[in-house]
């Protein structure tokens, strides 16, 4: 004989929670890129046979200062961090790259970086052969004219990251460190811990821990365990400073 039923309902197995499916590679996904929609559609079909579009995890270090640079990455939804390392392994940041820019472009054979190149941002990107920009860069046009305009863009992020350094505070140096993330950004909830930003900044984490804390009192951000939630756009731009509205003019139409 069978033992009796029970009354009790046996609770379906979980249900297996699969990664999202990886974008398909399109001309429409490379037009995400600021500086590739840019181009002419012959430019960019030209330039979407050597293409490769390849997921950016975080932590994930595209070259090292000294590589040689054999790929340039033209990020679609992905935040690259450019830094710089000294001897006593201390890092700062130097710059910013999301989907209006690329990260590793060398015009000349054997161009090695003069930077390191690490994705804070997770997200995808097309990712380019050196060997291909450089001939479509030789024959001028308007990849040429593109790469030209964002490399002035980047000399003057350069150039006021080292000003920010000097001159800005604390509360300016953090409000501009979340706008250029936000401004990369879909969504509004940035990845990020306090301690990374402080070593990104080259300042103390109490010190950024302080800050967060005074923009949180104001209602700009809401922190949470590795994230930072921005709630009022305006109340960062009140406080970032000049430093952050100058690369923005720069950068290409």
């Amino acid at each position: 004989m069978f033992p009796a039923a029970h009354n009790s309902v046996i609770a379906p197995p979980p249900a297996v929670r699969r990664p999202a499916a990886a974008p398909a590679m399109s001309l429409a996904g490379a037009r995400q890129n600021e500086l590739l929609r840019a181009l002419p559609e012959a430019d960019l079909e030209r330039l979407f046979g050597h293409m490769e579009l390849v997921p950016l995890k975080p932590g994930q270090c595209l070259y090292d200062f000294g590589d040689e640079l054999e790929y340039c990455y033209f990020p679609t939804n992905a935040i690259v961090s450019l830094q710089y390392i000294n001897e006593e392994g201390a890092t700062t940041e130097i710059a910013v790259v999301g989907r209006e820019g690329v990260a590793g472009v060398a015009v000349y054979r054997g161009e090695r970086a003069s930077n390191t190149a690490v994705v804070t941002g997770a997200g995808y990107g097309y990712r380019l052969h050196a060997e291909a920009l450089r001939g479509m860069f030789a024959e001028g046009g308007m990849l040429a004219q593109q790469l030209m305009r964002y490399t002035s863009s980047m000399f003057t992020q350069l150039a006021q990251n080292v000003v920010s350094s000097r001159h800005s505070s604390i509360d300016q140096k953090l409000c501009r460190w979340l706008l250029e993330r936000l401004d990369r950004s879909i969504g509004t909830e940035l990845k990020a811990t306090q301690e990374n930003i402080a070593n990104l900044l080259g300042v103390r984490r109490e010190s950024i821990t302080a800050s967060a804390a005074k923009l949180q009192a104001e209602g700009a951000i809401q922190c949470r365990r590795g994230v930072i939630d921005v709630l009022d756009r305006t109340i960062l731009e009140n406080n970032a400073g000049a430093c952050y509205f100058a690369p923005r003019l720069a950068l290409p139409e």
